[in-house]
């Protein structure tokens, strides 16, 4: 699954420490998902996706 998160965080300014301390995640995990290695549960799509005021459509999409 393909996402645009790096986007997203890099026009609100965000540092990967500041989304994951956000998200309640390690940066290790936030640099996963944004690097397509890691497909985030459905709760942590959820919190990603109400963050950046987006649907989880918006925000991940499949291969």
């Amino acid at each position: 699954m393909k996402n645009n998160i790096k986007e997203l965080r890099k026009n609100k300014k965000l540092r990967q420490e500041d989304l994951a301390e956000e998200l309640g995640v390690t940066r290790q995990t936030v640099i996963a998902i944004e690097n397509n290695k890691y497909d985030p549960t459905l709760e942590l799509a959820m919190k990603i996706s109400e963050f950046f005021g987006l649907s989880v459509n918006d925000i991940f999409h499949l291969k």
